[in-house]
């Protein structure tokens, strides 16, 4: 069997570092990008669900949104109906970080495919979906209190 997961690890870890160090300058820091991104594109998200996106724990999604929160990039607002429901929502100056932020994925997108044809993007793209998938249900079952065996 191929190994797949640690060149996906290296792929990830090396964007991720890249994007931290880029936008270190708009003074967003560990990943903090990821969760603005998911709220702008989700507007009235509640944590619960931003934090399975994520694929984070609440509480270490609490902690970002928090920090994004003090920094005046998203704001929260209470459910209409339940009072301990927020919901997230990027201000204006969240607003305007998202296109460079866009701007920097879609170029992360071109150098990653660069060499592929349109038939091998397509493929790849398909192939990624899937086992993100595979690992999504390995994921929740850890998630809910399962054990895997292996």
């Amino acid at each position: 069997m191929e190994e797949i997961l640690r060149p996906i690890g290296m792929i990830a870890r090396s964007l991720d570092s890249i994007s931290n160090v880029e936008f270190k300058d708009i003074g967003l820091t560990r990943g903090q990008y990821l969760y603005l991104v998911r709220i702008e594109e989700n507007p009235g998200i509640i944590l619960e669900k931003l934090a399975n996106i994520i694929k984070i724990d609440k509480t270490t999604a609490a902690r970002a949104v928090q920090k994004l929160e003090k920094q005046g990039l998203i704001k929260r607002t209470n459910d209409d109906a339940n009072m301990k429901i927020k919901h997230l929502f990027t201000t204006d100056k969240g607003k305007k970080i998202y296109p460079l932020i866009k701007r920097e994925n879609d170029y992360s997108n071109q150098v990653a495919l660069k060499g592929l044809s349109v038939e091998e993007q397509r493929l790849l793209s398909e192939y990624l979906l899937k086992v993100a998938d595979n690992i999504n249900q390995d994921w929740e079952f850890v998630k809910s209190g399962g054990r895997r065996k292996y």
